[in-house]
């Protein structure tokens, strides 16, 4: 089927889901019921059990943040010296398929899904477990913003423990038990609840979980490429030399054997430990938090400077000295310790490629870093086994010298780029604007333009041996690195370069956008005759209230509080554009690329409105004067997402985004509001009928 094709069934289904759509009731897909099960007086079992309508699906506790990916459900239990967490939250089998709204794989729940903590009783007395879980749900059109459902648990107190009391730990873990308990779905109805078998996440089923081949395979290339550096590949005649101390043929294949397997434990071993002490609240942090990304950019920045040649890395000599003598008592110990020698001496090459691997799939999973670390030792192993079990194999190969350093090089250039991203990813959470998306280009065209001379030889390190020509391998890696220099030059311009969409900060950090001027050209001087230029400066009335950290697309100006839009529409006298988004709304970002860039929509938009995005998902935390208390469900709103997601259901009954709402400077309705459509003309028709009901009123 054509994309083409594909598009205009899509079109199709929208225009027939479009009466639904717009005349929707706020929707309840996911019903939530809670229960126990005591599995001993000491320990109780806390099951939280999601009934989803279909198409629906509420998404795993494992899934990228936004904007990459949806919210993800979460739990959190309000402290108590009543009880303690134990482990995490398990949850039942999930789905892995790409999500269309997000344009990602991931993992989600269709029907049903069953969520278990485990906590240890540490009072006699009688007690309730409180506190909240987060959800997000989406189906194939559409998401709804993310909810808060509260929960309470009768506990019955466990005799044995006493005066006790034990601080609360962080949410954790589940076990299976028998008694239940009654508790209340999400709607506020008594609902006595049968027990499913639960099933902890697994994902070491690799016919359900694709990922894990992927993550394995990617992670085999990474130890293939690992051996070719410099501190590693002179390695290979320093084991050939060792094994051929053994007389007995029997006996140097098997140590030959006990080597490789050692190597492959001891990296596997680092990524059990990983998999064990760090959970998925940790990878949550790892993965947005500043302090772990700005580490990593700085690790990364100092291993580029090591393989660029500005000084050696080397572990101290008491370390590698100790296990070589451990080595040389030979036999089993002694292939272990040399397998260990072999890990401590190449640490300095293979330490950041371990690393990523390790921050990659260190999702709070088991299984994932295992995996990933199996697929590198396993790679990285390999042909060290292979030259200890045929030592002859060692005059075939080809000696190390100049070609390694070259390797050892063009890393360096790799690891100067990839670290960025790190930096990049706490810029953007924090707002610091020190690495928008022309400055990140900009660096990466300079470093991929000197990798590209240096496999050349136009550029030469102190450590590199003289190129008397150019081998064509080296020759065609210089192709593909000026190739991909040509194709980011133009989004220097503004050019979108979906290739690289995951790597490079978004669109809107842009300053020289060239679309965006050629719009805004057409917009101002083309399409209003050249009478336009009264409208080049700002329209709006007073500085927008967040506006240094929430933006409208298409340099088209608004406000991102109610407030000051309808007051601004008083003075103006024009009528209010609602724009119900959120951050991870992936239909909202599509609705802006294919619908409002038209110039007749953007003309209309900048010339006849006042704008007002409402992001029903920022967790901006609002001052306290300006806290809500909620007629919808009688909660506190205490963020500007909390805010507006409550105004949107509690106003228009409704709660997908997104949203679009015409109101006069009195905050009237003018028409009835409009949901997602690709149809532009449509959408200049809702627009139109807007502003006419507007003058009539005026």
């Amino acid at each position: 089927m054509t994309q083409k094709l594909k598009n205009v069934i899509l079109l199709l289904a929208f225009a027939l889901a479009i009466p639904l759509i717009t005349g929707a009731q706020v929707m309840k897909p996911v019903k939530w019921t809670f229960s126990t099960k005591q599995i001993s007086p000491a320990e109780v079992q806390l099951i939280f059990t999601a009934s989803i309508d279909r198409p629906w699906h509420l998404y795993s506790q494992d899934v990228p943040p936004p904007p990459d990916g949806p919210v993800a459900t979460s739990f959190n239990f309000e402290k108590s010296r009543d009880f303690k967490t134990i482990g995490k939250v398990k949850e039942s089998k999930s789905v892995e398929e790409f999500d269309n709204q997000f344009q990602a794989t991931l993992k989600y729940f269709n029907d049903k899904a069953v969520f278990t903590q485990t906590i240890g009783v540490l009072s006699a007395k009688d007690f309730k477990v409180t506190g909240y879980l987060e959800f997000m749900c989406c189906d194939d059109k559409q998401c709804l913003a993310p909810e808060t459902v509260d929960f309470e648990f009768n506990i019955k107190g466990n005799p044995d423990a006493g005066a006790a009391v034990v601080p609360v730990t962080t949410p954790g873990e589940t076990a299976p038990a028998d008694t239940s308990t009654a508790v209340a779905d999400t709607a506020g109805q008594s609902d006595s609840v049968q027990q499913a078998e639960i099933k902890p996440v697994s994902n070491g089923g690799l016919d359900e979980n694709s990922s894990l081949w992927k993550l394995f395979f990617l992670s085999f290339l990474a130890g293939l490429a690992a051996i070719l550096t410099p501190c590693v590949f002179p390695m290979i005649p320093m084991t050939v030399t060792f094994f051929l101390k053994e007389k007995d043929k029997v006996k140097a294949k098997a140590q030959a054997l006990i080597y490789g397997i050692s190597i492959i434990l001891i990296y596997t071993v680092i990524g059990t430990v990983v998999a064990v002490t760090l959970g998925a609240n940790f990878a949550n942090f790892l993965s947005t938090h500043w302090i772990p990304n700005v580490l990593f950019f700085l690790i990364f920045m100092f291993f580029a400077a090591s393989f660029l040649g500005m000084f050696e890395i080397t572990l101290p000599s008491w370390m590698i000295n100790k296990s070589d003598a451990q080595a040389d008592r030979g036999g089993i110990i002694g292939a272990f310790f040399m397998a260990f020698t072999l890990v401590l001496v190449s640490f300095s090459c293979t330490g950041p490629i371990v690393g990523a691997i390790l921050v990659a799939s260190a999702g709070g999973e088991v299984l994932e870093p295992i995996i990933g670390m199996l697929g590198f030792s396993l790679a990285f192993a390999l042909p060290f086994t292979l030259f200890a079990f045929f030592p002859r194999w060692l005059n075939n190969m080809p000696k190390s010298g100049g070609w390694l350093n070259s390797v050892k090089v063009v890393l360096g250039f790799i690891e100067l780029a990839l670290g960025l991203k790190f930096l990049s990813i706490a810029d953007q959470t924090y707002h610091w604007g020190i690495l928008d998306r022309e400055i990140y280009l900009a660096i990466w065209i300079v470093i991929f333009t000197l990798m590209g001379f240096y496999l050349l030889g136009k550029l030469k390190f102190s450590h590199d041996s003289d190129l008397k020509y150019i081998a064509v391998p080296r020759l065609g890696l210089a192709i593909a690195t000026f190739t991909f220099v040509a194709y980011m030059i133009p989004g220097m311009f503004g050019a979108p370069l979906q290739a690289l969409s995951g790597y490079l900060p978004p669109q809107a950090t842009h300053d020289f956008d060239l679309n965006k001027i050629i719009r805004d050209n057409i917009q101002v001087y083309g399409t209003s005759g050249g009478q336009g230029a009264e409208h080049v400066g700002s329209t709006l009335c007073d500085k927008p209230k967040y506006g240094d950290i929430l933006h409208l697309p298409h340099g088209l100006e608004g406000y991102f509080d109610y407030e000051q839009a309808l007051a601004c529409a008083a003075k103006q006298q024009k009528p209010v554009f609602i724009d119900f988004t959120g951050h991870g709304c992936v239909n909202c970002r599509e609705m802006e690329s294919r619908v409002w860039s038209d110039p007749r929509v953007l003309k209309k938009l900048r010339e006849d409105f006042v704008l007002v995005a409402l992001y029903v998902d920022d967790k901006t935390e609002l001052p306290e004067s300006e806290w809500i208390t909620s007629t919808y469900d009688g909660k506190v709103k205490k963020t500007i997402g909390k805010k507006y997601a409550d105004y949107q259901i509690s106003k228009y009954n409704i709660n997908a985004q997104p949203y679009y709402v015409l109101l006069d400077a009195k905050g009237e309705l003018l028409v009835s509001p409009k949901a997602y459509d690709l149809d532009v003309d449509k959408f200049l028709e809702f627009l139109d009928s807007g502003l006419a009901e507007f003058k009539k009123r005026k």
